[in-house]
């Protein structure tokens, strides 16, 4: 069609244009163009790269501000716990000191390996000499930073070692050993400490007070604390209760739970010393009779400590020492033979009027540590090691002492107990 009459698709006069284009040239056209596009500078109106940066710094200011708030109610928590510590203790001595942090410079423990004898059948027990943790199978621990012990005790799952220290002028410590070598001080300044036998409580002395903590890892948790008399201390665990000995120079226990509130008044007032628990809950205790110079054995009720039976026949020591075997049959307990004092070994399914001891060996220090049901160990008063075994002394062939392979002299080691 024509737009305008006498003119051919609305072109003007003129020459007419060629639209015979080459497709390179085409090409080079469009090249051309966005070439200069490109290079046509135009404002942005986001600026990424800046954008960014500032998020950046947004984030940055509001964790530190955040860091400081949190320090700043750490550090009021901490001081008014320490208030709060300070106020309860209620006395005028040194606090006890529960720390929480490990100390970096006590690791690594160096470890060697010592020659010895192979381990009795199912044995458990290791060595504390001096200052250097020595197991069973014959591995050597060194602890260049850990004072002297006088109870070492394996952790659960065999994760290390608590172990307390001997009595010093400033208290009790209580120590944790990882088998990583790591050392830890869970207690300090504290009185007399016992162990749970499962390692998962402790109990301990601090001041006029009782307190007990369960063991995690190699922090105390969920302390719970009451009054007690004068000379009460803590002397082990009946389950979740804490045993208390009321007077040391005088017959008479209790038993302690914490989530009943304060110390109660003594349930057994004839028990002088409690050896441990058979495996159905009762315990095995020594009492006083009217007889000054006679005590008798018997297997007391756990919750009141009230003997339900008893056996009169050996002539025991009161030192407390003393170990029941894992099928709960034997006792051992320091006792005298004719005039000379010995180890006996007592069977506890037959206690009754005439109750017999046997001569174990030499007299028991320290820990006993049973094994399996026919085999125990101990140390004697010079440290050597005795080892038990239940069928040889049944037969009249008591222990005999042999020194702990690798032990200095002079060294009093510390038997490790297991479970």
């Amino acid at each position: 069609m024509n737009g305008i009459p006498g003119r051919p698709d609305n072109l003007r006069d003129g020459p007419r244009r060629s639209y015979q284009v080459r497709s390179d040239e085409l090409e080079g056209a469009v090249r051309e163009t966005l070439s200069r596009q490109v290079a046509l500078a135009r404002p942005q109106g986001v600026d990424p790269a800046g954008q960014a940066i500032r998020r950046a710094n947004r984030i940055r200011r509001r964790r530190t501000a955040a860091g400081l708030a949190f320090a700043a109610a750490a550090t009021v928590l901490l001081s008014a716990g320490m208030a709060q510590l300070g106020a309860d203790t209620g006395r005028d001595g040194a606090p006890i000191v529960v720390i929480g942090d490990p100390d970096p410079s006590l690791r690594p423990i160096p470890t060697a390996s010592i020659p010895g004898p192979d381990p009795s059948p199912g044995e458990s027990a290791g060595m504390l000499a001096s200052e250097t943790l020595v197991s069973a199978d014959g591995r050597r621990l060194v602890l260049p930073d850990v004072g002297p012990a006088e109870r070492a005790q394996l952790l659960p799952n065999g994760d290390g070692w608590l172990l307390v220290s001997t009595p010093t002028t400033a208290g009790r410590s209580l120590w944790v050993v990882q088998n990583d070598g790591l050392v830890q001080v869970l207690l300090a300044g504290a009185g007399p400490i016992v162990l749970a036998p499962n390692s998962r409580q402790v109990a301990w002395r601090d001041g006029s007070d009782l307190l007990v903590a369960g063991v995690v890892g190699t922090q105390l948790i969920g302390a719970a604390r009451t009054p007690a008399p004068a000379e009460a201390e803590p002397v082990g665990f009946v389950g979740d209760s804490v045993l208390v000995r009321l007077d040391p120079a005088n017959a008479g226990h209790t038993l302690w739970r914490p989530a009943a509130g304060e110390l109660p008044e003594a349930v057994g007032q004839q028990t002088l010393n409690v050896y441990g628990g058979l495996p159905d809950g009762r315990l095995v205790g020594q009492l006083a009779t009217t007889d000054p110079g006679r005590t008798c054995l018997a297997v007391l009720d756990p919750t009141h400590l009230s003997p339900t039976q008893t056996g009169c026949g050996p002539d025991l020591d009161q030192d407390g020492v003393g170990g029941i075997s894992t099928d709960g049959r034997w006792l051992l307990v320091n006792g005298q033979v004719g005039k000379a004092s010995r180890a006996l070994l007592v069977d506890l399914w037959r206690l009754g009027p005439s109750t017999a001891a046997i001569s174990a060996g030499p007299p028991m220090t320290g820990a006993i540590v049973w094994s399996n049901e026919s085999h125990a160990s101990y140390l004697d008063g010079t440290g050597n090691l005795v080892r038990v075994d239940v069928g040889r002394v049944r037969a009249g062939k008591p222990a005999s002492p042999a020194p702990v392979p690798g032990v200095p002299a002079g060294d009093r080691p510390v038997l490790v107990t297991g479970f």
